[in-house]
């Protein structure tokens, strides 16, 4: 949770639904850091629901530095190679929020 206040955890029930177009990636790789850095610079992609590993406020550091150009592709690994982030599903479309249903919420006191 959170260390700077009460927190509350939304719980949603989502439904399979294969017309979808789904992203995933199981680990951080070239693939992803290319598919990472090409949402930062804002291009747009074609994708329902993607998938992954998600970039702590660390390795975003790192992301960025590397779409400025600062880091390069090799530092950037060497950098976040000890780094285990969390993962995260983002429903990029309508389509695709429309998979998910609202179940239940829970409130954590500090």
């Amino acid at each position: 949770m959170t260390r700077r206040g009460d927190s509350i955890v939304n719980q949603y029930r989502y439904e399979e639904n294969s017309d979808l177009k789904v992203l995933s990636f199981p680990e951080m790789t070239d693939e992803w850091l290319d598919f990472v850095a090409n949402c930062r610079r804002g291009i747009e992609h074609e994708y329902d629901i993607v998938e992954g590993p998600m970039a702590d406020d660390k390795i975003w550091n790192y992301v960025e530095g590397f779409v400025e150009g600062r880091i390069p592709r090799d530092a950037f690994w060497g950098l976040v190679r000890f780094s285990y982030p969390t993962h995260q599903i983002v429903f990029c479309t309508e389509k695709a929020l429309g998979t998910i249903t609202f179940e239940r919420s829970d409130s954590y006191e500090k």
